[in-house]
């Protein structure tokens, strides 16, 4: 069985609130979003411009702002939670990167007193050899 990352962990103690909170921050911060958004605006202003019928939102388009103060003023605090849920994510990550240099440092200390004990082991009988050469 394998071992779960931070990221794992961290996904599924989310929240549907903070899943779609996630969601819609990712989004709001899309092209895509930005592109539909400016279309639907300029056939908004369109439509009121040479409107037959009548203008539900002549210049200087209250309406239109009032969609935007509305939009903005519920996208902010999403975007923000999604933001403080990046930090999160970073904080874990960083947390596990720690957690695993400090396993790597441990096992790299234990690998050179290991060669270091060879050396040492090679040393001896190169030692133990100028001896006997030198006895006969």
């Amino acid at each position: 069985m394998s071992k779960k990352t931070w990221h794992d962990t961290h996904t599924e103690s989310m929240t549907f609130a903070q899943r779609l909170a996630d969601s819609v921050a990712t989004g709001m911060g899309s092209w895509r979003f930005i592109i539909w958004q400016t279309v639907i605006v300029i056939i908004w202003m369109a439509l009121n411009v040479v409107a037959i019928i009548g203008h539900w939102d002549p210049y200087p388009y209250i309406l239109l702002n009032l969609v935007f103060s509305t939009q903005a003023a519920y996208a902010a605090p999403i975007i923000m939670m999604a933001q403080n849920r990046q930090s999160e994510r970073d904080r874990a990550q960083a947390d596990a990167d720690y957690m695993t240099n400090c396993e790597a440092k441990v096992e790299i200390e234990e690998l050179q007193k290991r060669l270091n004990a060879i050396e040492v082991d090679k040393l001896d009988k190169i030692m133990a050899m100028l001896e006997e050469m030198k006895k006969k």
